[in-house]
């Protein structure tokens, strides 16, 4: 591949190093006369916890470490911080929400916060824990429920009981491509805030500045396309100037439906693929085998 000056915009997607079915981070490169990627890359570690860090796609142990985190330690939070302003907020999100639930699945059982205002602080905290807990179960994204996650494991993250990892082709790859002039941005169902946690207070240290912007499902949802011609928009490349890396076929679909080139990541752990979207597909399992360049 011939060389050629590039500005480029690298996007990681998903939030990092966690299991699915939860947010994974992914990888979106953007760069002229090339594509966009998205690919899981990281790992996550809870210290105390004598079970082995586990990878899977970007988001690598979201399932095995930080959601269970969340379920034990979420009525104990709650009751730590429920008169402090940030905690309220959560709150009120959280109502809100329950009540757009009900508008909109009114034949549903959706688990609803009292929009009144409670004598028994227990018994409010328990209709908080019961509705997060539903909203996890259900693998539910919501705003509300990403912005509470976050502020506990930003908790959690500043005193040590957990750590971010990355998959080891990952940092080198990385900082490979922004010394050929490659921007890295990060895509996730998490929240800005959970991104910049995981890899700010990662085992290797703070990884911040090896990306140029970051973004949530305030830009759209992950599976519909017109969340990548956003993104593509905000960071100032055209969709076909793009690389991005998944492990999710449908978010691949979304991002291709868009313009966008796509590279599939398959980690250990990963959801199997058809043969059909192997054929469809660039296929990588490590980031060392996705050389860019002026043209991919």
């Amino acid at each position: 591949m011939g060389e050629s000056p590039l500005s480029v915009c690298l996007f990681y997607a998903g939030t990092g190093s966690l299991k699915r079915p939860y947010h994974r981070t992914a990888l979106f490169l953007c760069m002229p006369c090339s594509l966009p990627a998205m690919c899981d890359a990281q790992r996550m570690s809870w210290s105390g916890d004598t079970r082995p860090a586990m990878k899977s796609p970007l988001a690598g142990t979201n399932k095995d470490i930080l959601f269970p985190y969340i379920k034990e330690n979420l009525e104990e939070y709650l009751s730590a911080h429920w008169e402090e302003d940030e905690c309220k907020q959560d709150v009120h999100l959280l109502k809100k929400q329950a009540e757009e639930d009900l508008r909109q699945n009114k034949a549903c059982h959706v688990h609803a916060v009292d929009q009144t205002v409670h004598t028994d602080e227990e018994k409010a905290i328990r209709e908080v824990v019961d509705n997060v807990l539903w909203q996890m179960a259900a693998d539910r994204k919501s705003t509300a429920l990403k912005q509470l996650q976050g502020h506990m494991w930003r908790a959690a993250y500043m005193t040590g009981k957990i750590k971010g990892e990355v998959y080891q082709d990952v940092v080198p790859a990385i900082r490979r491509w922004r010394h050929r002039g490659l921007k890295v941005y990060i895509y996730s169902s998490g929240s800005v805030e959970a991104q910049k946690l995981l890899f700010g207070y990662s085992v290797q240290g703070d990884l911040l500045d090896l990306f140029d912007g970051h973004f949530d499902t305030n830009i759209g949802a992950k599976v519909e396309s017109k969340s990548y011609e956003n993104i593509a928009e905000r960071i100032g490349c055209q969709p076909e100037e793009i690389m991005f890396l998944t492990d999710v076929t449908r978010e691949a679909k979304a991002a291709e439906d868009a313009g966008v080139n796509v590279a599939v990541v398959v980690r250990p752990g990963n959801m199997e693929l058809t043969e059909e979207e192997r054929k469809h597909y660039r296929i990588i399992t490590s980031f060392n085998q996705l050389e860019l360049s002026g043209n991919v």
